[in-house]
C-alpha cells in the first residue's frame, strides 16, 4: 500500500499517519476504537502477524492463524463503519460496536441462493456485512499499559473462580469471563 493513500480503517488519515505507525510497532493504540480501526485495516492488509499480536496475550497461542490468513486473504473487504465505542466498560475493559463490510463474489452469493440482481464491474453481487460488539482489554505492561483484543472464539481452559489470564488480579468470571463466555 503506498503510504499516502487514504487510511483502509476509514479515517481521514493517510495510512502513514494512521495505522501504519501501529502496524510497524512504533506506536501503541491509545484506545480500543483505534486499535479495532487499526486491526481492521491489518484484516484489509493482511498483516495476520499484527491482528495476532493485538490479541489478548493469553489467547494467542491458541488463535488458528492459518484461518485468520485465509479469511484476510479471500475477503474482499469494502470499509468499515463504527457504531459506538463504549471507553470505559469497568475497570479496564471497553467495547466498540462495528460493521465491516465485504463483497461477496458470485459464486458465494450463487450457492447461497440470494437474489443476483445487483452486480458491479468486477463480477461481485453484493455487499456482505460482518456486524461485531468486540471488547478489549487494557492490560499493564511494564512501561505503560496497552490495549488488547479479546476474541470470543477463542476456546479458554480457565474457569470462573481462578485468577483472570489477564493479569488484573480478579477472579476471571468478574473480568474478562463476563465477556468471553
Amino acid at each position: 500500500m503506498i503510504h499516502t493513500s487514504p487510511c483502509p480503517c476509514g479515517s481521514t488519515l493517510s495510512y502513514a499517519d494512521c495505522c501504519a505507525p501501529l502496524h510497524a510497532g512504533q506506536k501503541i493504540a491509545d484506545t480500543a476504537e483505534q486499535l479495532m480501526r487499526s486491526r481492521y485495516c491489518a484484516f484489509v492488509l493482511q498483516h495476520v502477524e499484527y491482528i495476532v499480536a493485538t490479541t489478548a496475550p493469553f489467547q494467542q497461542p491458541l488463535l488458528d492463524t492459518q484461518a485468520i490468513s485465509d479469511w484476510a486473504q479471500q475477503t474482499d473487504w469494502a470499509g468499515l463503519e463504527v457504531i459506538n465505542h463504549l471507553a470505559n466498560l469497568g475497570k479496564r475493559h471497553a467495547q466498540v460496536e462495528f460493521k465491516a463490510y465485504f463483497h461477496l463474489p458470485a459464486s458465494a452469493v450463487h450457492s447461497a441462493g440470494l437474489d443476483l440482481a445487483v452486480l458491479d464491474n468486477k463480477g461481485l453481487d453484493s455487499k456482505g456485512v460482518h456486524h461485531e460488539l468486540s471488547t478489549f482489554v487494557n492490560i499493564p505492561t511494564h512501561d505503560n499499559s496497552r490495549w488488547y483484543f479479546l476474541d470470543p472464539t477463542v476456546v479458554m481452559s480457565v474457569t470462573q473462580k481462578q485468577p483472570c489470564p489477564c493479569g488484573s488480579g480478579e477472579k476471571y468470571k468478574r473480568c474478562c469471563g463476563q465477556f468471553l463466555t
